[in-house]
């Protein structure tokens, strides 16, 4: 698709499958807004991208840094079209009865409240020109239980939610909101949760998780026409169709 001279923000963006996204958009000509936590992280990422490339180093968590970093976006590129929620975090991996308490509130800080602090500041401003893209990077575990995994269950269970209410209230104004639930992927991530011991996805292969560019050339071609069936809907890098439509097969 000619995703050329489109304003994306991504979150998350310093590692895994939010700096493929960075890469690969920045790739095809699009002005992209990079947003994690650590500056010297996002500043050697972008040093490898062509073309307009803007780092926002800053905590998902923080409303009033993530509305700054949207209308500084908007200042500087002239808009925002689309807007990857993809920052999030598994830690602690414990069990209920166990876990701290404050540790499992900052994933719900994350996971969550980020999405949603992601949507609240960008969906005004697409609106004003006409519409736009928001694409939240939701997981298998928003629809499951998965032992000790309590917090980011929970946590995607409510950014899926999220996506549907956003599609439900806006999908009329031109916002155009979709989930992406990309399995297992070859991040550090998975890393923590092979460390951990716990349940049977700690017990996976690396070889059995996918790349992950494969993820960030789903949220591309989620931001296409061709997606537009999807809309409001949370699409699986585990469907044989969807790779297929994405070109991953």
């Amino acid at each position: 698709m000619d995703i050329k001279g489109k304003t994306v923000m991504i979150t998350g963006a310093s590692r895994g499958i939010g700096a493929e996204a960075v890469r690969l958009f920045a790739a095809a000509g699009a002005n992209v807004a990079a947003v994690a936590r650590s500056a010297a992280s996002l500043e050697a990422l972008l040093e490898d991208c062509d073309g307009p490339c803007a780092a926002f180093a800053l905590d998902v968590a923080d409303y009033s840094a993530v509305e700054a970093a949207v209308q500084q976006c908007v200042r500087q590129f002239g808009g925002l079209d689309i807007l990857i929620n993809n920052a999030g975090v598994i830690e602690p991996i414990s069990h209920l009865s166990a876990v701290d308490p404050d540790d499992w509130g900052k994933v719900i800080d994350i996971n969550l409240k980020g999405v949603f602090n992601g949507m609240r500041a960008a969906v005004p401003a697409m609106k004003a020109s006409g519409g736009g893209t928001v694409l939240t990077v939701s997981s298998g575990a928003a629809h499951g239980p998965v032992e000790a995994w309590s917090a980011y269950c929970a946590s995607k269970a409510g950014a899926a939610m999220l996506t549907s209410c956003l599609d439900k209230e806006e999908r009329g104004n031109g916002i155009r909101a979709l989930g992406l639930s990309p399995g297992t992927v070859a991040t550090q991530m998975q890393k923590e949760i092979k460390a951990s011991g716990i349940n049977p996805v700690s017990q996976l292969a690396w070889e059995d998780h996918v790349p992950a560019d494969w993820p960030a050339r789903a949220l591309m071609w989620m931001c296409s026409d061709d997606a537009d069936d999807y809309v409001g809907t949370e699409i699986s890098l585990r469907d044989e169709t969807i790779r297929q439509r994405v070109g991953l097969i």
